[in-house]
């Protein structure tokens, strides 16, 4: 039988998977939490898989296996709405650690939560639903979404050992139930070969996995939705087991590579603990101090790690008298012992901003007091402070240090944490291997290593990193988790090998300097070039006058229910022409055939349709009524409805009024996906070259032994050898891009004795994240990666040329083509206002370069633009 995974990547490459979220999902979840890419993905793949997979197994169970701090719990909820859209009522979330069943009870069910995933009020066909914990489903209200919170323990004693008002058997007996599993890798004890279990894993065999099992095979319609990041597919037991049940797939090395985690580093110091532990102190507030100097909400938290409850509460003690009496010598003596570059540029950064040790001193042992540290060691601990852990982003929650032996290696959500402070010095490695506390502490760093998210600017990403081609830029440590130890190679050579394994470190990663030549720096373009620019801003929307100028269908379909029911014999002759439904036709109705006041009560149901929101899609609207019965709007808006000749010769009030709820959710969506919420002016403005272009640092992953490609720099590459740092052209003293990047490189080093004829002031500039311009149409932002300024030779004038170029791998052309179009629109579209004595401005954008697919395309444009009658020169 085929890998279901396997054959879900083949229908998603080549289109077949919905990517669109339905409204029920879209519009019901809290809107500060939008769905990643990847996460719709696993979401289309799901929906499919229960709507239209012809092969689905029921009763049907699914794992989907993603990376720690991907968002599982967001696509829980985004599952369980869908699917109570789908008739599901039942739902029962298991875990195997009551600090999760906490953590997640306050995300399901507490709308005054930082983290609480739906919308504020939930309607599903518009009609108001309910989130309600409970006991049993014996009672549940059928039109909630009933959750029972358990621990798989829990699950099991409250089934085995009836008590009064708990969990029976009987519950799921005319129940469809949809059973989801958190941390999933716990119940595959059964499933692991005798010799591969735990002695804690051979006993849950014929207890909780059995529970389970019965559960979910006492209905053929229930679900087991498995989640987990950890799933051991190396086992091939368990690799059997899952071949036709892993829905989606998304490592930590992928999470890491989009962007969506912090950059790990580890930072050996040959310093006692409590030196490590007030140098991460010093880094912490040094985070901060960069945040709200660039006016970001931000409070960092350190996690003091121990291997014992006993050694955790001792050092509590010592760190909290080291606070109290932090003087400036204590923070001098850190200074000049301390090597580290993070620690010397975070005293460097103070200096600049005129904190003294003094000040400093005093803000730490006012932020780091002791009821600003929080101990989470025991059990009972963990427990009752849980929420609280859970909350650490929250505005109001003071905690600036987290004393841990292992309670919080698992189900722990933390954004804010950017320094783990080791405070043993022990490795367990056998026979080369890591052992079990070096890769429990490298899934603690997963676990940390989830990205804070925050921006500068609306054109910035959110949720991703932004500095990976800007090190050092300053909010660049608002970016990394620093994993503090004791000086011991051997222990974090091993801890290394495991964080790449595990995808969150990089293998072969490099840093390499962008430097910008110093002939360059002394020439008159430096001083006095130019580099234009757009503008991202709110689409007004000045030219829709109604929903035709939308890129808005204005037909829909809509199946009225005929209630068409027949009984047969089995051992019947039934032929296929006795297996249809029954007889139906389809009519076609204008929404204004149902009446205004209708009409005007299902506007009222959907809250997209409010006037106040209605005007930010449609300026020239002046009213509902209008809206109602203009032909601009609702009164074209046609439905094809199927039903029996009898439904269709008389529709209730009630069908007509589930016709246009139907009819209108699909058009707001409609309306929401066609029309674009910013755009990019076509008025370009200038930046100074010397105030845009920056030297660079950049962290490059590179393939051993690889001579040519991204992170081999020209001059060492055998296929596109070049001294970029002779070549007085190129801005930078290097490049180290993709195989294309370097092709055209070449191309223009061949032209350039051409060029020379004709232009002056001829520079190639590589654009490492120095600008962004932005689509006209829809606002997206785009860096081309190349700019070619010319000056041209003329008499009494200076016509500069900013040519924006493009180079692109034959795998991205398609995806990209939106870039292609939006650079052939520049030359015709752009407008410059700014005037400028004795000199003009020309701003062009080629079409995509490729060497073997597109290189004539761009030869001709490039000859057409440069090398023209009109660009001869004069005298």
């Amino acid at each position: 039988m085929p890998i279901l995974k396997e054959e879900l990547d083949a229908l998603s490459k080549y289109g077949v998977l919905k990517t669109e979220m339905p409204e029920v999902i879209t519009g019901n979840l809290n809107p500060a939490f939008l769905l990643r890419e990847y996460q719709k993905e696993a979401l289309s793949r799901f929906i499919f898989y229960v709507t239209d997979y012809q092969e689905r197994i029921k009763p049907t169970q699914l794992l989907f296996h993603m990376a720690t701090g991907s968002g599982k719990t967001l696509i829980m909820a985004a599952v369980m709405l869908h699917l109570y859209q789908q008739g599901y009522r039942n739902f029962i979330f298991f875990v195997n650690s009551t600090n999760i069943i906490e953590k997640t009870k306050d995300n399901f069910l507490n709308p005054q939560s930082s983290k609480y995933l739906f919308a504020p009020a939930l309607r599903v066909d518009a009609r108001r639903v309910k989130i309600q914990p409970v006991d049993n489903f014996q009672a549940a209200n059928p039109q909630d979404i009933s959750i029972l919170f358990s621990t798989i323990q829990g699950l099991h004693s409250s089934l085995n050992t009836p008590r009064e008002n708990a969990l029976t058997y009987e519950d799921f007996e005319d129940k469809k139930i949809v059973l989801i599993s958190d941390e999933a890798h716990h119940i595959n004890a059964f499933t692991k070969s005798k010799s591969k279990r735990s002695k804690e894993e051979t006993e849950n065999i014929n207890t909780w996995e059995a529970t389970v099992n019965r559960i979910f095979r006492a209905n053929p319609e229930n679900l087991l939705l498995e989640f987990t990041a950890t799933v051991e597919l190396s086992q091939p037991a368990v690799a059997e087991k899952y071949h036709d049940k892993i829905l989606y797939q998304y490592s930590l090395k992928e999470f890491r590579l989009d962007g969506f985690s912090k950059e790990v580093k580890t930072l050996q110091a040959d310093l006692p603990p409590l030196d490590r532990a007030l140098q991460a102190i010093v880094v912490s507030q040094y985070r901060r101090k960069v945040a709200e100097t660039n006016k970001l909400r931000l409070k960092p938290v350190v996690l003091m790690k121990s291997r014992y409850i006993y050694e955790s509460e001792e050092f509590g003690e010592t760190f909290h008298q080291a606070i109290g009496g932090l003087t400036a010598a204590r923070l001098q003596k850190i200074k000049t012992t301390t090597l580290s570059p993070i620690t010397q540029r975070a005293f460097a950064y103070f200096e600049d901003q005129d904190i003294s040790l003094e000040n400093l001193a005093q803000e730490i042992r006012v932020e780091f007091a002791s009821e600003k540290c929080l101990t989470v060691n025991s059990k009972s601990e963990s427990e009752e402070k849980q929420l609280l852990v859970n909350s650490l982003e929250d505005h109001d929650n003071e905690i600036r240090v987290v004393f841990a032996v292992d309670k919080l290696n698992e189900g722990w959500d933390v954004l804010n944490l950017f320094d783990i402070v080791r405070l043993y010095n022990t490795r367990d490695a056998k026979h080369g291997k890591p052992g079990k506390t070096t890769i429990a502490e490298a899934q603690l760093i997963g676990r940390g290593a989830r990205y804070f998210p925050f921006q500068l600017t609306p054109e910035q990403p959110r949720y991703k990193r932004k500095y990976d081609e800007d090190l050092d830029n300053e909010l660049r440590v608002l970016e990394e988790l620093y994993y503090h130890s004791a000086h011991n190679p051997r222990y974090i050579y091993e801890l290394h090998q495991v964080l790449r394994d595990t995808g969150i470190m990089p293998e072969h990663a490099q840093q390499l300097r962008l430097n910008i030549k110093e002939s360059f720096k002394q020439s008159n373009f430096w001083e006095n070039g130019l580099i234009f620019v757009n503008e991202r801003v709110r689409n007004p929307n000045a030219d829709v006058f109604g929903i035709q100028d939308t890129l808005t269908p204005q037909r829909y379909t809509y199946s009225l229910r005929t209630g068409y029911t027949r009984e047969t014999t089995i051992l019947d002759d039934l032929k296929i022409d006795d297996v249809g439904g029954a007889q139906t036709r389809t009519a076609t109705y204008t929404l204004k055939d149902f009446g205004r006041h209708l009409l005007r009560v299902a506007l009222a149901r959907l809250k997209f349709y409010r006037f106040d929101n209605l005007k930010t899609y449609f300026p020239h609207l002046p009213s509902i009524s209008h809206f109602i019965t203009s032909e601009d709007y609702l009164a074209q808006i046609k439905v094809d409805v199927t039903g029996t000749p009898a439904q269709l010769k008389s529709l209730s009030n009630q069908n007509r009024l589930n016709i246009a709820l139907d009819a209108l959710q699909n058009l707001a969506a409609a309306i929401k996906s066609g029309t674009a919420t910013y755009i990019g002016t076509k008025e370009f403005k200038p930046e100074a070259v010397q105030r845009c272009v920056k030297e660079k640092t950049l962290n490059v992953y590179v393939t051993p032994g690889a001579t040519s490609g991204p992170g081999v720099g020209m001059r060492a590459d055998e296929k596109f050898s070049a001294n970029l740092s002779q070549e007085d052209w190129y801005v930078y003293d290097e490049n180290y891009g993709t195989t294309e990047e370097k092709a055209l490189i070449k191309f223009i080093q061949n032209q350039m004795d051409t060029l020379r004829d004709r232009y002056t002031d001829i520079y190639l500039l590589r654009n490492q994240k120095l600008f962004q311009l932005y689509n006209f149409t829809d606002g997206r932002s785009f860096e081309p990666d190349f700019v070619l300024f010319l000056t041209e030779k003329t008499t009494g004038r200076s016509l500069v040329y900013q040519l924006l170029i493009e180079p692109k791998g034959a795998h991205l052309i398609a995806n990209d083509q939106w870039k292609e179009y939006f650079l052939k629109q520049i030359e015709a579209g752009h407008k410059i206002t700014v005037m400028f004595e004795n000199r003009e401005f020309k701003l062009v954008g080629l079409p995509f370069y490729n060497e073997e697919l597109r290189k004539q395309e761009f030869e001709d444009r490039f000859r057409s633009i440069l090398y023209s009658p009109e660009t001869e020169a004069v005298g």
